[in-house]
């Protein structure tokens, strides 16, 4: 929402520059984004000057050099100004620059010789200006009703600059979608006085209107349609201060007609239509719900078509608009336009959102009505654009106003007690002053024996429900920044973090000690993720949940995997001259269950390493990301949380084959806690990735095998005793298979067995392979001898032989 600040002080005018301006409308709760300035700069070289003569350039057909008397800001005499404008003529007032001028464009403008005549300004077009798109001709100010003196300033005529408020507004406050709504929070925001509301008085009448009719079929959709005929319409373009505005506003100028309709949306927040009448077929509109397959053409030019959910507005010769959408091109406002019927109508908002959402349209109309206005606001725009039509237009306004309506309850005030505003805000504001902010922002107010009773007015009701609401609205206008930092209420609760999250966190800092950077991804995915993760058809992951209103095709999904984020940050770091990529995250995964059943929802925990694992240095190039470097990372993290697991090869579509596995948890195994492995080479070109190694795990079953308390025991204070045996096993026997014999075989007394050399070779025959292995055994209290540790040595070898080994000598 753009807000010209020239236009805001009309009706609240603070001593504030358009900074203080910010402030205090940011403080209080409505946003502004940032302030833009619009039209020219350096005001003081803009001015009117009297054009004297009009003579032909000597050196150019299409120039001329004209005489311009500027007043006393020419004390030397007229000015010399050489023009190409084909309209100047002798006798106008019109719009001059000096040098030293800021132009819309930031241009600034300077003296110069044109053809060997020296200028001394420049007479400007009504775009030159920012009021306008018109650069075909200068800008005239005079008329047979307007003289202007030379010299005047032309600040003080025309809106040639203004400051403008970018808005940033929550939809639960469509009100501050039109000017006159942000001036009553700027009044109570800074206490500034606020004119009374613009509609307040209405030229208009009420009763019968003759001449046109309005049948409403779906009332529940449409709860309010008003409508008045205007006759003898001139149809031209808007004053200057009305298109200066406009464009100020975001909005382009058209028609003086269509121009009061934009500007009066923009002052009250409620959008308007301009039907030409004599476009209505019969006379008649009627408000119905569009059949399947209706067409309609916009004002866009573009043909939609519309199915049985959507609110059309229609003449005896069919669609003419679609309701709070965008007006039909067969009824639009045109240059022959006599008679205009007005239509100002309330449409129900998710109705809108849903019919402006299904056909891709949206409108300054429709933004404001799915954001949900009130019935009531409709007399109001009704009451300025008759006005404005009448001043500007030339109209008669027929006489009576077309109002169908649904009659609804009128809500019941709501109690705001003094002591519950204490008890949430932590400090007490005085009755008197609560009393005060509401009826700045435009509540009634009654005393009440425990506090205040508040009348919500209709332009707050979809926001304002609660006791709680009333107190935000009084702590917010009162000063947020200024309440005192207070305790809530306890009342013996202790919060903490449940066992879960406490799990979470753990892992999450035990990943980024060492070294990895965590991501953030989208949860929702395209369903181009699953066939690029070279998934089969009856895969678990295809088991997607589906959305009924996505943002795009590309969110039309909730993701199954972390794989798809974790894949897609790689893949954005490694075009970016970031090839060695270390990044986790933790996040849900969602699976569809049967029909009329919530998805199973999951948090799971990835890691991706790609490229070299540590930067290279003059010892070489670094060790690149492979099986191995992942298991490390997991196994760090794993022994970090005392879980007790294992690996077993397992292939799965997205990993390389040979070197995938799944990881197995708990003292059984028995518990899947995720997969690991490197990525399948065409997965991998799927995302421009050369070779990138990862893990997933699953974090809910992570909590159920993660020990819930740890013990701390103390050091041992005697040496350990190593021994290494190395074995000649078949090739085809895994070595976690072996490691996992030899820790059962082992005993109490054995603390460590690790692998630490392989060898395949003549001297353990073919289709054979040696395993070195290191035992570590130790006792708590005392120094084992080799003696000691023979029965534990014996079992050793007794389970490896059960495996097919044989101790090599």
């Amino acid at each position: 929402m753009r807000v010209p600040l020239s236009w805001l002080r009309e009706y609240c005018d603070p001593a504030l520059d358009a900074h203080g301006v910010e402030e205090r409308l940011t403080m209080t709760g409505t946003k502004v984004e940032t302030v833009h300035h619009h039209g020219v700069a350096g005001l003081e070289h803009f001015l009117v000057g009297r054009v004297l003569e009009v003579a032909p350039h000597a050196n150019a057909d299409r120039l001329k050099v004209c005489k311009v008397d500027l007043g006393d800001a020419s004390p030397s005499g007229p000015a010399t100004i050489v023009c190409g404008a084909p309209n100047v003529a002798a006798g106008q007032s019109v719009a001059v620059a000096r040098p030293g001028a800021v132009l819309p464009d930031g241009s600034e403008l300077k003296q110069a010789r044109l053809r060997g005549v020296v200028s001394e300004g420049m007479i400007l077009s009504e775009s030159e200006l920012g009021l306008g798109s018109d650069g075909s001709g200068i800008l005239v100010l005079n008329g047979p009703d307007a003289e202007f003196a030379p010299g005047t300033p032309l600040a003080d005529l025309l809106p040639i600059a203004t400051e403008v408020l970018e808005l940033e507004l929550t939809p639960n406050r469509p009100d501050c979608l039109g000017v006159y709504g942000v001036a009553r929070e700027l009044h109570a925001a800074s206490g500034a006085p606020l004119v009374p509301a613009p509609w307040s008085e209405d030229a208009g009448s009420p009763g019968r209107l003759e001449g046109a009719e309005v049948r409403v079929e779906c009332p529940e959709l449409c709860a309010r349609f008003t409508a008045r005929v205007f006759d003898a319409v001139t149809v031209g373009p808007s004053p200057p201060w009305l298109r200066a505005r406009l464009l100020a506003a975001g909005q382009r100028p058209i028609n003086n007609v269509v121009d009061v309709t934009n500007y009066v949306m923009l002052m009250t927040a409620q959008p308007l239509h301009a039907f030409d009448l004599d476009r209505v077929a019969g006379a008649r509109l009627t408000v119905r719900r569009a059949r399947d397959g209706e067409r309609v053409q916009t004002l866009d030019g573009s043909e939609h078509v519309l199915d049985s959910e959507m609110v059309l507005i229609a003449d005896e010769q069919g669609p003419t608009s679609i309701a709070g959408v965008m007006g039909g091109a067969r009824s639009e406002v045109a240059p022959d336009t006599r008679r205009v019927l007005l239509e100002v109508a309330n449409w129900d908002g998710a109705n809108i959102h849903r019919t402006s959402s299904r056909l891709g349209l949206r409108s300054e109309a429709s933004a404001r009505f799915e954001k949900g206005l009130a019935p009531e606001q409709c007399m109001h725009a009704q009451a300025v654009a008759t006005r404005l039509l009448a001043e500007l237009c030339g109209v008669q306004v027929r006489a009576g106003t077309i109002d169908v309506a649904v009659e609804r309850p009128r809500p019941q005030p709501i109690l705001l007690r003094e002591l519950r505003v204490t008890a949430i805000l932590g400090v007490p504001v005085a009755r008197e002053r609560q009393a005060e902010i509401l009826r700045e922002l435009g509540f009634e107010v009654a005393p009440a024996a425990e506090g205040l009773l508040v009348s919500v007015p209709a332009f707050r009701r979809t926001d304002v429900t609660r006791e709680v609401d009333l107190i935000e609205e009084v702590a917010r206008v009162d000063g947020i920044e200024r309440l005192p930092a207070t305790l809530p209420a306890r009342r013996g609760a202790a919060g903490r973090l449940s066992f879960e999250q406490r799990l979470r966190r753990t892992a999450e800092d035990a990943l980024a000690g060492r070294g990895l950077h965590e991501v953030a991804g989208w949860s929702f995915a395209a369903p181009e993720l699953l066939d690029r993760l070279l998934l089969p058809t009856d895969d678990e992951l295809r088991r997607v949940v589906t959305l009924e209103n996505p943002l795009s095709r590309e969110h039309s999904i909730m993701r199954p995997t972390l794989l798809g984020s974790l894949l897609d940050a790689a893949q954005h770091n490694i075009a970016r001259n970031g090839p060695d990529v270390a990044i986790f995250e933790s996040g849900t995964v969602f699976r569809a269950r049967a029909a009329g059943q919530p998805p199973d929802e999951r948090q799971h925990l990835g890691t991706l390493l790609s490229g070299a694992l540590a930067p290279r240095s003059w010892r070489g190039s670094a060790e690149q990301a492979d099986f191995f470097a992942a298991k490390a990372l997991l196994e760090a993290l794993l022994d970090k949380l005392g879980v007790r697991w294992s690996v077993q090869a397992q292939q799965r579509p997205f990993l390389h084959p040979g070197r995938a596995a799944d990881v197995l948890a708990g003292g059984d195994g028995q518990h899947e806690l995720g997969f690991l492995g490197e990525l399948h080479p065409r997965v991998a070109a799927a995302w421009d990735i050369e070779r990138a190694a990862l893990f997933v795990i699953d974090l809910g079953v992570l909590a159920s095998v993660t020990p819930a308390d740890v013990s701390f025991r103390p050091f041992a204070s005697v040496p350990p005793l190593r021994q290494d045996l190395a074995v000649a096993l078949p090739a085809g026997v895994p070595a976690g298979d072996v490691l996992a014999a030899v820790r059962s075989a082992g005993g109490a007394e054995l603390e460590r067995v690790s692998l630490f050399d392989i060898y395949s070779g003549e001297q353990v025959g073919a289709g054979r392979r040696s395993l070195a292995l290191a035992l570590t055994f130790r006792a708590r209290d005392r120094t084992l001898a080799d003696e000691d540790v023979l029965p534990a040595r014996e079992r050793i070898l007794r389970a490896l032989q059960d495996l097919g080994g044989e101790l090599r000598g």
